[in-house]
């Protein structure tokens, strides 16, 4: 229960009343202890008691605490209770016309409730007498038509009523029933709010304040357009990739969709560039930048803080008088944001990628069923040929033992600064410390590689459209596989990309991309004429009779075009 049925300083009464029991160590919260706290809060009971003389000391030395008075006032209170001080004659509150309901319970675990929240492990619970006066005080209220809050003074009026030791103590002040009259049909005696004749406006603002906003908005504008450009020019000259230049692009144009909402005519009136103290602020690393990369990284950053101040300040954008819907216009540029930040993560996860694979054209997959001899022979030679990429491709060998395996050939790749990619295991990539893991379409996705291969682990996806290899390069993979271009001994496709896949990977994407599928000596040259820079190879060198040989043909094909 909420409590709400109490009035906002009945409550405070309340709790300071459970946590004085707590303090004095007493096991439950009489109406004594509810007295007591009346006296410490500014209510209507307050100023009665007052009147009456009434204080904290008298109180905690009354004969009223059944047996569980304060350690202080013990003594006193002994004496007292030895001189039989008690009177019921006034114990007359009058409940005519009430009856037992669910209502009436309700301040009870109202109360309850009250004193959980005030003191959650050491309150003491609420005295059975303490329960039935806010009971009483409850009837009283719902007979005010006080369906929602019972004040200070009913609950004092209750306590009269309940606790006979409350009650002769209370007369010898004069406070008897009769000295709550006024709230039996009479609350118009209650003090009124004053009226006021004026509101407070939180959305008004003065001219000066609009100017401001807008003056961030259009700076805040102008730096999102400009970065993009400089990361979009990026894309496109330096990393030539025509798949991000077109995200690049596409961001750009929503921006601007985004930015017709405000009134273009007040963002240039607010503009004053000539008195802006930020013109002449700057630091050294702001003149130096190393490289282009450096550039577009320094601009990817500015872009994302420019977005997130024109959605922040967008939000008060009904308060300037601009005419635009404020959800949906910091909706907009909330989504915008967010895509940036994928674009970001494509952009530099294809510049880190093509460093791990530059000078690793060639890819060879490593299948045992496909070797001609020993395995690991074959790939000491086929190292010796050129090959510095090397995929442990195994489908039928047991767990154990492809871990074994996967442990020896990461012994001899290691030596020669060979890569080792796994294939479908990120579990027993991270167990033989491999460098990377490939997966499939059908496999876990980049998202799930991740979290169990950690951020330093190479990934490859195999994708057979370039659909499919779009959602590749935003998903953070580190290379694609592209194909299957011919038809193969390791795997059997109903269905074949052929070149005219490689050709649509060719003119779109750079992050580093293998075709894949029965390519060899024999058709090597159409793959490369389609655009591949690199080639993913299996029987090629694995069935040769000269796998070393083999292998350094195709590295130099490779690296000659």
């Amino acid at each position: 229960m909420s409590g709400w049925s109490l009035t906002e300083g009945c409550r405070r009464a309340v709790q300071l009343a459970a946590q004085q029991a707590a303090r004095w160590n007493h096991s439950e919260v009489l109406p004594a202890h509810l007295l007591w706290a009346l006296l410490a809060e500014e209510s209507h009971a307050f100023e009665l008691l007052q009147l009456a003389g009434v204080t904290q000391q008298a109180v905690e030395q009354g004969t009223i605490w059944a047996g569980n008075a304060p350690a202080a006032r013990e003594a006193a209170v002994g004496r007292e209770a030895a001189a039989g001080r008690t009177n019921d004659s006034h114990n007359e509150f009058d409940l005519e016309g009430t009856s037992d309901n669910d209502a009436l319970a309700a301040l009870t675990r109202d109360v309850a409730a009250v004193f959980a929240q005030a003191n959650a492990q050491d309150t003491p619970n609420e005295s059975e007498s303490l329960a039935e006066a806010h009971q009483h005080a409850q009837q009283a209220a719902r007979k005010e038509g006080r369906d929602v809050e019972t004040s200070s003074l009913h609950l004092l009026a209750a306590m009269i009523a309940v606790d006979q030791h409350l009650s002769a103590f209370l007369f010898k002040f004069g406070v008897t029933t009769e000295s709550f009259k006024p709230i039996a049909g009479r609350h118009d005696r209650l003090t009124e709010p004053m009226p006021v004749s004026f509101e407070i406006d939180f959305q008004a603002e003065s001219p000066g304040e609009r100017a401001t906003i807008l003056r961030i908005l259009d700076a805040s504008a102008n730096r999102a357009r400009e970065g993009l450009r400089v990361v979009e020019d990026f894309v496109r000259f330096s990393l030539d990739d025509a798949h991000l230049s077109s995200l690049l692009k596409s961001a750009r144009h929503q921006l601007c969709a985004v930015l017709q909402d405000f009134d273009s005519n007040s963002l240039i009136a607010s503009r004053d560039t000539r008195s802006d103290v930020g013109t002449q602020i700057s630091t050294s690393a702001e003149m130096v930048r190393v490289d282009s990369v450096s550039v577009a990284k320094a601009s990817l950053k500015r872009v994302q803080e420019a977005t997130r101040t024109l959605e922040e300040y967008s939000k008060v954008l009904p308060a300037t008088g601009v005419p635009t819907t404020q959800q949906s216009l910091s909706q907009k540029l909330e989504q915008l944001r967010y895509e940036l930040y994928s674009i970001e993560k494509a952009v530099l996860t294809t510049i880190s990628s093509q460093r791990h694979f530059d000078g690793r054209n060639v890819y060879l997959l490593l299948s045992s069923d496909l070797c001609n001899g020993d395995v690991e022979h074959l790939l000491r030679e086929a190292i010796a040929g050129g090959i510095r990429i090397v995929q442990i491709r195994e489908k039928s060998m047991p767990d154990r033992e492809l871990l074994e395996y996967a442990r020896r050939v990461r012994r001899i790749t290691r030596d020669t600064g060979t890569l080792l990619i796994m294939n479908d295991r990120p579990d027993l990539a991270v167990l033989c410390e491999a460098d990377g893991v490939h997966v499939g379409q059908e496999e876990l996705r980049v998202h799930d590689v991740r979290r169990i291969v950690g951020p330093d682990c190479l990934i490859g996806v195999s994708t057979h459209s370039l659909e499919q290899a779009r959602h590749a390069v935003l998903d953070g993979a580190n290379c694609i596989g592209v194909g299957p271009v011919f038809r193969s001994g390791t795997k059997s496709f109903r269905a074949y990309a052929g070149l005219d896949f490689v050709r649509e990977v060719a003119a779109e994407i750079q992050l580093p991309w293998f075709p894949i599928g029965g390519i060899d000596q024999s058709n090597v040259d159409e793959v490369v004429k389609a655009g591949a820079p690199r080639i993913a190879i299996s029987g090629a060198v694995c069935r040769s009779q000269n796998p070393r040989h083999a292998a350094r043909q195709l590295v130099d094909r490779l690296s000659n075009d």
